[in-house]
Parts: C-alpha cells; sequence; structure tokens
C-alpha cells in the first residue's frame, strides 16, 4: 500500500494543483485552461439520473462558481495572467458510467447505505488541454460523485477567471481502505444541526465515507427516542437541546446524499448515568461518589445488565432507535466499564446471586441480547475494543470493533479474528493537548497529552507491526472529537484541516510525505473557509504562499 501511494507522489511535488486525498494514479501538464463562461455538466448519457446525483452536479457547478480561490502561490497567480489570455476554453464535463456498470443507477444514498466492502467509489477523470470535454467516468454513482469532488478542486481563481495551469490531467482513483470517518461526540455539549450538517459538508470535500454519530452518554441524552419519551425529555440538557426524529432524518439524508453512511452509537452498559433521570430501576450506583471511584467521567451510573428487565429494556430502545437509520451499521459502544460501580449495587449483587452468574457471564448475556436484536433486523454490531480484549464474550464473527485505547491493541484484535477500525488515541483523537477539564486540578493535563497534530496523524501506518492475515482485518479509521471542552464555537477549528489527514490517509494508503502534503493541505483548508468552515490556519500565510521554506530543514 505505501509503494502504490509513494508512486504518485514524484508527480506532484512541484504541481499547483492541490487535491486531497491525493489520487491513487494522478498525470498532469503544464498548459493553461480556463473554464467557459457557459460551462456545464452533461449527463445526458445517463438515463434517469438519480436525484442526488443531480444535486451534487448543482453543488459542484456552485462551488467551482464561488470558490474563488486564489493559488497559493508569492503573488496569487498572477504571474499565470498571460498564459491564461491565450488559454483554451473548457465549456463541458461530461459523466457516464463504465464498461464495468450494468442495469439502471442507483442513488448515491442507495449506494453508501450498502456493506462497506461492497461500496464502488473509483472513478477516472481527464481534463484535455485543447478545451474538448472533459470526462468523468465510473461504475457507479458514488464513484461519479467521488469524481465530481475531485473536479471541483482543479481551479483557481484569477481576476474572476476560472483556471487551471495543469492540463491535460489524467486521473484514475480508487481508495485503499473503504472506512474512512469522523466521530463526533454530541452528549458531553450539544450541537446545532445546522453544525453537523456543515460539518458532512467538510467530510464530503474530502471523501470521508462514515459519520460516527455518539448521540448519548452519561451526561445528557439529547436523542428523540418516541417510544421512550422520557429519555431526552429528562435526559437532554434542555428543551430545544434534542435531535428530533425529524432532525435526524436530515442528517442522515443529508449525509448520505454526500457520500457518507451514519454509524449511530447508544454507548452500553457503561457511561449511562443519565438514563437514570427517567428510569432509575435500570442504573446501578447512580451518581456515586466519589465519581473517580466509579466512573471515568462524572457522573457515575451504569446500566444494571445483570437484571433480565434491563436488558430487555435495552434491547428494546437499540431496537427502537436502530430502525431509524438505513445503514447497516450500529455501535453499542462498551468502553470503560466500572466494575466497583456493581459491586456496590445491592440490586446488581443479588441478580448475580440469584443466577449463579459472574459479572461477566453477566454481560456475556446481556451483550448477546442486545446484538441479537441488531443482527435480526440485518445490522452489524460495532463495539469498542473492551469488549474483545477486556471480556470473554460470545460476539458475531462480523463484529467490527473499534480500536481506540492505543494503537498497539490493533493485532491483538486481528488476531481474534474481528474487522477493526483504526481510532487510536494516541494518533486520532483531537481532544488531546487541551489541559485538564475537571475543577480543583490546576496542574492538570488532558489523559491523551500531547496534542495530536496533523503531521503526527498523517505518519501513522494502520498495520504496523501486524502480519499480513492481521493486515486484513484493518477495513479503515477515523478522527474522534470527544467534546468536554468543545461545542459550537470551536468545532470547526479543533476538526479541520486536522481531520482531513487520516482522510487521505485511508484514502491514498500511508506512508505519504509530509513536506509535499503540507501545501495540499494548505490548500484544501483554505477551500474549506471560502466554503464557509473555519478551518484553522496550519501556518503562517508567508509559509503558505512559499512551500518548503517553513520546514524545519529548510
Amino acid at each position: 500500500m505505501a509503494w502504490r501511494y509513494l508512486s504518485v507522489v514524484a508527480a506532484v511535488v512541484s504541481a499547483v494543483s492541490a487535491l486531497w486525498p491525493l489520487p491513487t494514479q494522478l498525470s498532469t501538464g503544464t498548459t493553461a485552461l480556463i473554464l467557459a463562461s457557459d460551462f456545464d455538466i452533461d449527463i445526458s448519457t445517463i438515463s434517469n439520473p438519480p436525484e442526488d446525483l443531480l444535486d451534487a452536479i448543482s453543488r459542484t457547478k456552485g462551488y467551482i462558481q464561488n470558490d474563488q480561490l486564489e493559488a497559493l502561490v508569492v503573488d496569487r497567480g498572477a504571474s499565470y495572467a498571460q498564459s491564461l489570455q491565450n488559454a483554451s476554453s473548457l465549456s463541458s464535463l461530461v459523466l457516464s458510467f463504465d464498461s464495468g456498470f450494468n442495469g439502471d443507477p442507483t442513488s448515491i444514498s442507495e449506494e453508501v447505505a450498502d456493506d462497506i466492502e461492497n461500496r464502488v467509489e473509483g472513478y477516472s477523470l481527464t481534463v484535455p488541454e485543447d478545451g474538448s470535454a472533459a470526462t468523468i467516468k465510473a461504475n457507479s454513482t458514488l464513484g461519479l460523485f467521488r469524481g465530481l469532488t475531485t473536479f471541483g478542486q482543479l481551479w483557481y481563481d484569477l481576476s474572476n477567471t476560472t483556471y487551471t495551469v495543469e492540463a491535460p490531467i489524467t486521473i484514475t482513483d480508487s481508495p485503499v481502505y473503504p472506512y474512512r470517518g469522523f466521530m463526533l461526540d454530541t452528549a458531553r455539549n450539544y450541537f446545532p444541526v445546522s453544525d453537523i450538517l456543515r460539518t458532512l459538508d467538510a467530510m464530503s470535500w474530502v471523501k470521508m465515507t462514515t459519520f460516527h454519530w455518539h448521540m448519548v452518554d452519561s451526561q445528557s441524552f439529547p436523542l428523540e427516542v418516541p417510544e421512550f419519551p422520557q429519555l431526552s425529555a429528562k435526559g437532554a440538557y434542555g428543551s430545544s437541546l434534542v435531535y428530533s426524529t425529524d432532525d435526524v432524518q436530515n442528517i442522515i439524508s443529508y449525509a448520505a446524499a454526500r457520500g457518507i453512511d451514519v454509524l449511530p452509537e447508544i454507548d452500553t452498559p457503561g457511561h449511562t448515568a443519565v438514563i437514570a433521570q427517567a428510569y432509575p430501576e435500570h442504573v446501578a450506583c447512580p451518581g456515586a461518589t466519589p465519581w473517580a471511584t466509579y466512573a471515568n467521567e462524572p457522573p457515575a451510573g451504569q446500566l444494571r445488565f445483570a437484571n433480565a428487565d434491563t436488558t430487555n429494556f435495552t434491547a428494546s430502545l437499540i431496537s427502537s432507535v436502530s430502525s431509524r437509520f438505513p445503514g447497516k451499521y450500529f455501535s453499542t459502544g462498551g468502553d470503560e466499564l466500572n466494575t466497583e460501580c456493581y459491586a456496590i449495587d445491592d440490586s446488581t449483587q443479588a441478580d448475580l446471586n440469584a443466577t449463579g452468574k459472574t459479572l461477566e457471564q453477566a454481560l456475556d448475556a446481556f451483550t448477546q441480547s442486545v446484538h441479537g436484536v441488531l443482527e435480526n433486523s440485518g445490522k452489524t454490531p460495532v463495539v469498542w475494543e473492551e469488549m474483545v480484549l477486556d471480556f470473554n464474550l460470545t460476539l458475531s464473527n462480523n463484529t467490527i470493533v473499534m480500536v481506540w485505547i492505543s494503537s498497539a491493541d490493533a493485532a491483538a484484535v486481528a488476531d481474534k479474528g474481528f474487522r477493526l477500525v483504526q481510532a487510536p488515541s494516541d494518533y486520532f483523537y483531537l481532544d488531546c493537548g487541551a489541559g485538564g477539564w475537571v475543577g480543583a486540578n490546576p496542574s492538570g493535563n488532558s489523559w491523551c497529552d500531547p496534542f495530536k497534530t496533523w503531521q503526527y496523524a498523517y505518519s501513522f501506518d494502520p498495520i504496523a507491526n501486524m502480519t499480513d492475515a492481521q493486515a486484513k482485518q484493518v477495513i479503515g479509521g477515523e478522527h474522534l472529537l470527544w467534546t468536554e471542552q468543545s461545542h459550537a464555537s470551536n468545532l470547526d477549528p479543533i476538526v479541520w484541516p486536522r481531520a482531513a489527514a487520516s482522510a487521505e490517509l485511508f484514502w491514498s494508503g500511508p506512508g505519504g510525505d509530509i513536506s509535499e502534503a503540507l501545501p495540499r493541505l494548505h490548500d484544501i483548508a483554505f477551500r474549506m473557509t471560502q466554503r464557509g468552515v473555519g478551518a484553522i490556519a496550519l501556518q503562517p500565510l508567508w509559509c503558505a504562499l512559499r512551500p518548503g521554506v517553513c520546514d524545519l530543514t529548510a
């Protein structure tokens, strides 16, 4: 995989173009080409084009018209003026299905809800230098959409002329890993729907596939569940800080139209203290103090999974929530289970004594029951790594495991035969390095210090120290934002463009050159800003306009 990636790098080191993620095969020239004022995207060869493809075409034309991004060079492209005066004009981009396509076209939204290994994202793109029609070909609607995303990154603006100086351009592209995601925690702090939709837009621009939505946690339950209305009524921070059923459907459909599947998570049996506000009978050690003895974060409280009624309640809750998500994956969490909580809970101890089960056996029965609901409805369970490495549980071989505690744990998960997503805190946690957030702790640091720079994340090797058999279990990875110290005001700058690092890593493969990547990451960050996303500056603008000059070794 590293060789496949590096074989492309030499072709673009000196290029002005700044595609992100880097295509797996890319060839560029040195000829100027401008977009005609009547430029259009032609889909006449596609019968009954899906509505979300038409919408994607409209958005692409809007981005090209409105980005107005000046080239990130010292003169911002002024030296190209003469060549642009004599340049050919591109008036058409033709979309068509390739020879491997059969049948009627399906929507982007339908294709992104398929099994992750079955999704077809590859495409080819050509931009001739003589002004003849550019083309995007793919064997899926999703592939056409990925090609449109790339096409929208090719263009710069100089005095209201939209241009490239790198024609002809030839791209053949497909991802190395099918899972490329971002996780957002909306329980520690609430995020308005508009912020989530903007985040989905930015994810789509770097070809991410999965929005991992950590919807609820011990602190709040901001999700409306019609069958359990008291959960949000009593568990949300306020009546206006709830994701209604309509909100959820809006987020799902918005994401799907942008090539993104929503992976919902209801973390169980830990991280569930808030459920005691509505259903106290199902929660052990609610609000126990000192909280650090009974929970990883305040407030303490975990589901009484040894109790049959609690198991049935949880299975019904998971069934209700999962039925509203069309995707094939659902996370039941399973991290940071604190056994001290159950040791002081008389109800749990009575249930264990009555059944003769150990705590681990009760957890196994609980997990099988909850996962059975998902599997019976055609969904694949997703869990955090503790469910595989810390407990002896009976899990379906189809279960996907999120590796988060350490990247060193991935091989052990793979050894157990499970597909895994690389989400290690030592590389991909965006909240690390912000200082301690608990009170009465003036010298405290975040538990996962230091700050994880984009460069460090970009250097990650998802199959490091793995055998070939273990490496085959890795299906991708994701950046994550736990939001103890984040809300709407700092969402964009804490995520972007850092999270784009893993988007390229898992699209193009590991082994990329950081010095070559930096100018391209500057470019996508500036383009995000032009499109309304508050991406943070990576360097002084002086450095961004002079690639390599601010490298440590320059």
